[in-house]
């Protein structure tokens, strides 16, 4: 029986379904590794799980950390134990390209691309690991910006072909001891992450099917899985901005992630953490870690803005967007706002699983170390984020679905099916979003599986653009205006 806490109904261990699936080829070795970072969200069970209603949420305590230690941790320690041997990634990557680099790190994560991390085992082989970086820190105008959410990643592929290619470049008992162990994690968890669509984020599903394997009271791997794990195929996520936590009173879209919010953002560690003792040390430095991310700061926007029209746009914001999403400057107020599905309208998919579907996850979580201080309340809404540097933060909506601020404040102008024109971020200052291009067919008149996975298809369960039509009921006139607010926030 697993233990309890207080104030917590007991776990209970469920049917164990053997899962088959078989690989197929190609993924780059530095965005897997990338991969495996993740931010979850979870849901909860029957009649036992309570259930969060839309409305306010409420302030909870949190722990207290230190920003400067917090940053230091962030750029040099990793909640991912796992990884390739640092001397068979050198014999594969060879020199790292400088733009890569981060001054500040030390070690040999100088040595390192900001997205990955060294890390030494208690048998004395170093490896090279993921870290929140490779999903928590994107590119804008040439500079990187940490807390912007790299919403060009490719989760598209299988990486246990990347992953097998590896071993070459493997040498001694240990070091293949430590590239098995990672290997047979990405083995398990590589059906729950390929998502339909470059850019979209499976955080969720793979944290969920990291739970299924692994015993809640001791943090055990199972090979074989304890609970039914997730769908295969992920909802597709958005990485929203770090630099919006300090304002948060919940995590995650529909705001399901209440209690202590750094006990929470570790749950990236069940990729390759196997007890309960090093995750409490972990937990000693998130800690400051989250205190750090609430110094963060949005980016300013670096074009020129109208003023005397940007004092229109706020003036319009103020009638019009503040209930939801607040209000900034000198009265700056965030009401933490969750709106049900019938009014805000967007993509209910993911909302609607973790609150009926994903109980069995929940009582995993609060019969473990995570659920002590920590847990789950799925809702049948999302919540309505803040929009401090929104205009940096495309695509839009939970799902990233829509690519432009102004396609979300006008629906006639959402494409149906998109894509990006460059594989490299490149921003329009006059939509306020990274540049598309729209076209004339889903997934299904693709001509190449290149193409396919680069099409974002609105018909997609998961990936649809409709709601939040609020925008549509200004003139075209006072859209430009609101934009033009926007960018000043």
């Amino acid at each position: 029986m697993y233990r309890s806490y207080p104030g917590r109904k007991q776990g209970l261990r469920l049917k164990v379904k053997h899962h088959r699936w078989l690989p197929t080829p190609g993924y780059p070795v530095l965005l897997l590794m990338i991969t495996l970072i993740a931010l979850a969200g979870c849901g909860r069970e029957e009649e036992e799980v309570p259930k969060a209603r839309p409305g306010q949420v409420a302030a909870e305590p949190q722990r207290s950390g230190d920003p400067e230690l917090g940053r230091d941790a962030l750029l040099n320690r990793t909640l991912v134990t796992c990884g390739l041997p640092l001397s068979a990634y050198r014999k594969a990557v060879g020199k790292v390209a400088p733009d890569l680099l981060l001054a500040d790190r030390t070690g040999l994560n100088g040595e390192l691309p900001y997205s990955l991390t060294a890390y030494e085992t208690d048998k004395d082989v170093k490896l090279v690991t993921s870290n929140c970086l490779g999903c928590h820190a994107a590119r804008l105008n040439g500079e990187l910006v940490i807390g912007l959410g790299n919403e060009f990643l490719d989760f598209t592929a299988d990486p246990i072909v990347s992953v097998d290619g590896m071993r070459v470049y493997v040498r001694g008992k240990a070091e293949a001891a430590e590239w098995r162990r990672w290997a047979d994690r990405i083995d398990v968890v590589a059906p729950y992450m390929m998502t339909d669509t470059l850019g979209v984020n499976p955080a969720d599903n793979l944290i969920l099917a990291l739970f299924a394997h692994r015993d809640p009271e001791t943090l055990a791997w199972s090979d074989a899985p304890i609970l039914d794990p997730p769908p295969e195929k992920p909802l597709p996520v958005s990485v929203p901005p770090w630099w919006n936590l300090r304002k948060k009173n919940a995590l995650f879209y529909s705001a399901e992630g209440r209690g202590d919010q750094a006990r929470l953002m570790m749950l990236a560690a069940a990729t390759c953490t196997d007890n309960v003792e090093e995750e409490a040390a972990m937990d000693a430095w998130i800690v400051d870690v989250r205190a750090y991310l609430l110094t963060l700061e949005p980016p300013a926007y670096p074009y020129s803005i109208d003023r005397g029209l940007a004092e229109q746009g706020e003036t319009l914001f103020t009638e019009r967007c503040t209930t939801c999403h607040g209000s900034y400057g000198k009265d700056e107020r965030y009401p933490n706002e969750l709106i049900a599905l019938e009014v805000v309208r967007t993509d209910p998919a993911l909302a609607r699983w973790l609150y009926e579907d994903a109980d069995p996850f929940i009582h995993w979580l609060d019969s473990s170390f995570y659920g002590e201080i920590s847990r789950l309340e799925p809702a049948l809404g999302y919540i309505a984020p803040p929009l401090d540097g929104v205009w940096a933060t495309a695509p839009y909506l939970h799902n990233g679905s829509v690519p432009t601020l102004a396609a979300l404040m006008d629906s006639a102008r959402r494409p149906g099916y998109w894509r990006y024109v460059t594989s490299e971020p490149k921003y329009d200052h006059r939509t306020l979003g990274w540049e598309y291009t729209e076209v004339s067919h889903g997934k299904e008149g693709a001509m190449s599986w290149d193409e396919r996975n680069r099409i974002y298809d609105t018909s997609l369960h998961g990936y649809s653009n409709e709601g939040h039509t609020f925008g549509d009921e200004l003139t075209p006139d006072e859209r430009a205006a609101l934009l033009e607010y926007l960018k000043t926030l």
